[in-house]
């Protein structure tokens, strides 16, 4: 891989450690801002709020910037962020700061994919944006576990110095690494020309099989831990554990994602669908058994995060000419439909529901979401379309 997608994953995890580290230390948070833990909790929804809204809308007013000056452009706006959240004295001011760098974030990601699939050749996008999704993926095993330790250790503050630093890295690494071949303004396609795309079959049939994969996976996912001890029985402190196993299973599917994107990406993409909803309902029934229920949830976290790779790919393919709202939308969606998907948990465990239900909704969205792709996939194939030849970084 070129070495410009190297920066580009340092950015990445950059971005989501900072997203996630903030729920290791909300309680040290919380105190220290005087506020209560369930008000702080407004940190982690504003941050998932400023992705949502703020990012498409930066990303579409952005658009005819220089790609590789908007990039770093961003990152700058992250580290000062980091340092800002150091210094906040108050809680408003710190949610402030954290909707502000959540637009970043979600104008970051957009640009990033777009960005990384023109450095590639095309039978290379998947890995491409598997590289970009890796970033994440390290973020929760790597990042988020350090940055909860310096938080631990040397308070909260910390946490966010240490970010402002890994901001400087990224800073830095764009700096040298990214070509400015790939820095060019936009194609003026035009606000009419990025919602227009938005209309193609392959796209919002894609948009759809994004919110099922949330639905499967944050459901469950949203109340893992009472689940685990619970319904599994185990102690509290081996669910850290059992995570760590499912973030390695989610890292080396993003990268599997990757390679068949690039290879036969619809066939591949409906039967990782409908090997997830098999996952799932194995994860129902062998819930009450500690062994077997923390290998198949290493195999869900790894089937999740292969599922999402060919998704945006094939996003990113089909809006090739005018990718810069559609871009912007995947981080969007993946917010919304996280925020869908804890609502959607809550109201079945208030309803009396038990734990060991959750998993059965991912079963119901991902046959909805083979359905969807066997169907998007006939389509294509009866009217004979081909994806834009546009590149998704023309200067």
């Amino acid at each position: 891989m070129p070495l410009p997608l190297i920066a580009l994953f340092i950015a990445a995890f950059a971005f989501g450690t900072t997203e996630f580290v903030i729920a290791g230390v909300l309680p040290e948070v919380a105190a220290g801002l005087g506020v209560s833990i369930p008000n702080a909790g407004y940190l982690v929804s504003g941050y998932a709020a400023g992705i949502a809204v703020g990012g498409p809308l930066l990303t579409i007013a952005t658009a005819r910037l220089s790609r590789k000056a908007l990039l770093i452009g961003l990152t700058v706006a992250f580290t000062v962020g980091q340092a800002a959240c150091a210094l906040a004295p108050d809680f408003f001011s710190m949610l402030l700061l954290r909707i502000a760098i959540a637009v970043a974030h979600g104008t970051y990601f957009g640009v990033a994919m777009v960005v990384a699939v023109g450095l590639v050749r095309p039978d290379q996008r998947g890995m491409a944006v598997a590289l970009i999704l890796a970033g994440l993926t390290v973020s929760g095993i790597i990042g988020v576990p350090i940055g909860t330790a310096i938080g631990n250790g040397f308070g909260w503050r910390a946490t966010f110095w240490a970010m402002f630093g890994l901001g400087i890295v990224a800073i830095a690494a764009m700096a040298m690494l990214l070509p400015r071949g790939n820095g060019g303004a936009a194609p003026p396609a035009g606000l009419r020309k990025e919602v227009r795309v938005l209309g193609r079959q392959q796209v919002w049939t894609c948009l759809i099989m994004m919110l099922m994969l949330m639905l499967c996976q944050f459901v469950p996912y949203t109340y893992i831990a009472p689940l685990l001890q619970e319904v599994t029985g185990l102690d509290a402190g081996m669910v850290p554990w059992v995570l760590l196993l499912n973030g390695l299973g989610a890292t080396a599917g993003v990268f599997i994602g990757g390679r068949l994107a690039g290879w036969r990406l619809m066939p591949s993409l409906i039967a990782l669908l409908a090997l997830q909803a098999v996952v799932l309902a194995v994860i129902y029934a062998v819930s009450p058994y500690p062994l077997p229920m923390i290998v198949a949830l290493t195999l869900w976290g790894g089937i999740n995060f292969a599922v999402g790779t060919p998704i945006q790919t094939r996003i990113l393919a089909w809006t090739a000419d005018a990718p810069n709202l559609a871009s912007a939308l995947i981080p969007a969606g993946f917010n919304v439909g996280i925020a869908i998907a804890a609502s959607v948990g809550a109201t079945m465990l208030s309803a009396g529901l038990p734990y060991r239900s959750l998993p059965l909704v991912g079963v119901v969205s991902m046959a909805v979401a083979t359905l969807v792709a066997i169907a998007s996939y006939a389509w294509e194939k009866r009217s004979g379309q081909t994806p834009p030849l546009v590149s998704a970084a023309a200067a």
